[in-house]
């Protein structure tokens, strides 16, 4: 039925494996303008995130609508991108030990905004000594479009059966694509949405959402058998912090 064994990893990029938030602040920065914490940042959506918030300076939202003000924004985050950006910790390793592993088939699949995205990825990744290359898919798809129709195509393309395919997301609609194509998430809580509004606005399981890269890092390591069990036990932290009844 599938012409392919192999476990099927489809990673997302900002927010998820890369520090977004930290590029975008710079970016205002460097225009004179204050985004804001991230939390604050975490509850804004769609264009606000990149445009700021309301409540913050209203007027910089007019301004930055303006077709050029927003490309000046945007050639700014694609330098940041280039040059500074980071992945979040424990992530380079972790992507060095998917592809190279040989049941794993890894890429990623992004609505990255920056100017020729894949080329910023490509700068971005190989400063932590990844060469994009060497992943199995990079896609771009447009910020308006969703990533159900990508995810089942993708799967489609290697043949992996939906049982053993998986996925990386900071937003809910990374969620839905998802559960849409028959793969199981790995939802984080520290990227563009947090985890009250991922777990209570769209009721996405406590169980799946990671607050950390690190604990990322170990579930995917634990549910892709990359070996972390020989490290250390596999410890939920939603279970770490609930409350002691006796």
């Amino acid at each position: 039925m599938y012409k392919s064994d192999k476990k099927l990893l489809i990673l997302d990029a900002d927010g998820t494996t890369i520090d977004a938030f930290s590029a975008i602040e710079a970016a205002f920065s460097h225009h004179g303008l204050v985004i804001g914490d991230e939390t604050r940042f975490q509850k804004r959506h769609k264009l606000l995130k990149y445009m700021g918030g309301l409540k913050e300076f209203p007027s910089i939202v007019r301004k930055n609508l303006r077709k050029n003000s927003r490309a000046q924004l945007i050639d700014t985050l694609t330098g940041i991108y280039r040059q500074e950006a980071r992945l979040y910790d424990g992530i380079a390793d972790l992507i060095r030990e998917l592809i190279a592993a040989p049941d794993i088939t890894v890429g990623i699949v992004t609505r990255n905004v920056t100017i020729e995205p894949l080329e910023t990825l490509r700068q971005l990744f190989l400063r932590h000594d990844i060469d994009i290359a060497e992943l199995d898919f990079l896609v771009h798809i447009p910020l308006k479009d969703t990533k159900t129709a990508q995810f089942r195509a993708t799967r489609e393309q290697f043949g992996v059966n939906p049982a053993r395919a998986f996925i990386c997301g900071d937003e809910h609609k990374d969620f839905m694509a998802a559960v849409s194509t028959g793969m199981h998430p790995f939802m984080v809580s520290y990227g563009f949405e947090c985890h009250d509004r991922l777990t209570t606005k769209f009721e996405i399981p406590h169980e799946l959402i990671s607050r950390s890269s690190a604990e990322l890092c170990c579930r995917i390591r634990h549910a892709l058998d990359l070996g972390v069990l020989a490290q250390a036990p596999y410890q939920n932290s939603s279970r770490l912090m609930a409350p002691n009844i006796q």
